[in-house]
């Protein structure tokens, strides 16, 4: 099989990137490296899976980098030009549609990144999301609220996770949100959804999954993001068959062709209500964070971060989508603040469980504490699985209320 030349934007961060830059040196492509880190300061594991790099002095200019990065590129004969960092997909399709390779396109990129397009597109065929308003100032923002009624959820267009993202229960938390975000040129009002939240992930060829998860959050986002003495869960659910979930999945697949999803991951978020109509949320057409990809590996025992590479460089998908497990991951925030001081429960916990556990990686004494609200990684975090559903979120509830970090 001939070497397939693949530029690939920020290969070392999210430090996750880097094993997507393995994935792709692992199935034959010449990858050349896009980024802001110094050549000098990248792993010597990531260097071993670039062919070259180009260091760029801020990889979210986007102007900037795609022309420096058409003139590095020029005579390379490059093929795909990828990027699993939600800031700079868009910055890939402008390079796609400049060099004339293979892709989504730039239009349909966008109807991944801009939250109101996106909801306005997947409305138009028929698919229930939430109603939402494009606001640019205070003013407008007041206008939604008034449109849409409390409570209601307002956010940034082109956000990732759930940063800057508010539910407003009044006009006093109205203007409190408005304070804070300030530095957020332009924002969605959205109605406010009470239900179960899920994911529905995949890796597509053509639109179609080729690879499909789906995951429970446990408590949903936006209250693990608000309230620091939650110990945030997620757990990929092995049975995906069940009848609770059937009208989800169907509704992530009508967002695909409603979106034009193309080759690669897409990570949507989605509702499900007390009397069992499914809400869409938003999606991205690149992998979840937070150590998603790691858990769909631990479900099923395959290497995802290859197979995506596999899928964007040749259109096949090899591995065996078998679901073996549930996952659970648990994410620990120590309470008081400076260095991790000990932890309570942990020796404990996996003396009963840790057969099925298979990764404890929470800080250890002597680490500073990490800010919990930029970071759902929070002080680290314990990662188990298990074939029965019950079990696994009844280990992961005992891990997220019985272990303790302590920091002062």
């Amino acid at each position: 099989m001939r070497p397939m030349k693949v530029a690939f934007l920020s290969p070392s961060y999210p430090p996750e990137m880097q094993q997507y830059t393995r994935g792709l040196a692992e199935v034959g492509a010449t990858v050349y490296g896009i980024g802001d880190a110094p050549a000098g300061s990248l792993p010597p594991a990531l260097r071993a899976h670039l062919d070259d790099y180009l260091h760029v002095p801020r990889i979210l200019d986007e102007d900037d980098v795609v022309a420096r990065a058409l003139a590095w590129l020029r005579g390379r004969g490059v093929e795909r030009v990828l990027a699993n960092w939600e800031v700079l997909v868009l910055t890939a399709a402008r390079l796609r549609a400049s060099l004339g390779v293979p892709g989504m396109s730039v239009d349909r990129v966008l109807g991944f990144r801009d939250k109101k397009l996106m909801k306005d597109r997947v409305a138009a065929a028929n698919l229930r999301v939430p109603r939402s308003l494009r606001i640019r100032t205070a003013s407008e923002a007041r206008a939604a609220a008034e449109q849409i009624g409390f409570p209601m959820i307002i956010k940034p267009i082109s956000g990732a996770g759930s940063a800057d993202t508010h539910r407003v229960d009044d006009a006093a938390a109205l203007e409190a949100a408005l304070a804070s975000m300030r530095h957020v040129e332009e924002a969605s009002c959205e109605e406010f959804i009470d239900g179960e939240e899920f994911t529905f992930d995949t890796i597509c060829i053509g639109g179609k999954p080729a690879y499909r998860n789906v995951a429970q959050y446990l408590p949903p986002p936006l209250i693990a993001r608000t309230e620091e003495w939650v110990s945030p869960v997620i757990t990929t659910v092995r049975d995906m068959d069940q009848a609770k979930l059937a009208a989800g999945v169907k509704l992530g697949l009508g967002v695909l062709d409603a979106l034009g999803m193309g080759d690669g991951f897409t990570h949507m978020e989605w509702f499900r209500k007390r009397d069992g109509e499914v809400v869409f949320g938003e999606i991205g057409c690149r992998p979840a964070g937070a150590h998603l990809v790691d858990q769909m590996n631990y479900t099923s025992d395959i290497d995802l971060f290859r197979e995506w590479a596999r899928v964007s460089c040749w259109g096949t998908f090899e591995a065996p989508t078998a679901r073996k497990y549930n996952a659970a991951i648990i994410f620990k925030r120590a309470k008081g603040q400076g260095r991790i001081t000990r932890i309570t429960g942990l020796v404990e916990f996996m003396r009963e469980h840790g057969e099925h556990v298979v990764e404890e990686k929470l800080l250890r004494p002597g680490t500073p504490r990490r800010n919990w609200r930029n970071t759902l990684l929070s002080d680290g975090h314990i990662l188990l699985r298990h074939p029965d559903w019950k079990t696994a979120n009844d280990m992961a509830a005992e891990a997220a209320s019985e272990i303790d970090l302590y920091a002062e």
